[in-house]
């Protein structure tokens, strides 16, 4: 019913999609409403014009709703951040986008992706999960919160041969 009533109201379709340079100053939005410290535009900027950085964003019609971005070396890659407006969760979109991010990656010769979550993140262990993700290894304490409390990481991997 949501989706229908989004397309409704204009909202169009969802579509994940190469991101682009004009696209660094919503990114940093929406990375900074997603983590405790959000990389800048300028930090986009330079992602998104590096050759062995992968960057999708995310478009529910006009309005860039999300991404991911990862980093590669030879056949492995790792997702640096996947994020999405917090108004759009729940729906299933973080799977179509990760899902796309993982064929282009392929696409690329990349056989092995890693990457790092906060261990009590949930949602982002289901979608990771769900993804094919197994956890490797766990890094103590790695990620200090606002409050300087020290919350662990846990490492994920996943083979796409």
């Amino acid at each position: 019913m949501i989706g229908w009533l989004s397309r409704w109201w204009g909202g169009g379709t969802p579509a994940v999609e190469p991101a682009s340079l004009r696209d660094a100053g919503r990114l940093a939005q929406l990375h900074g409403a997603s983590f405790h410290r959000g990389w800048g535009e300028s930090e986009f900027e330079t992602m998104l014009t590096e050759r062995n950085t992968l960057v999708h964003r995310l478009r529910l019609g006009r309005r860039i709703i999300g991404f991911a971005v990862s980093r590669m070396a030879a056949d492995e890659a790792e997702i640096l951040s996947i994020a999405l407006d917090s108004t759009e969760r729940g729906r299933g979109l973080s799977r179509d986008l990760l899902l796309t991010h993982l064929g282009h990656l392929a696409g690329r010769g990349i056989r092995t992706i890693f990457l790092e979550v906060e261990e009590n993140n949930q949602p982002a262990r289901r979608l990771y999960e769900w993804a094919g993700f197994g956890v490797i290894g766990r890094r103590e304490r790695y990620y200090k919160q606002p409050g300087g409390e020290h919350l662990n990481a846990l490492l994920m991997r996943r083979d796409l041969s």
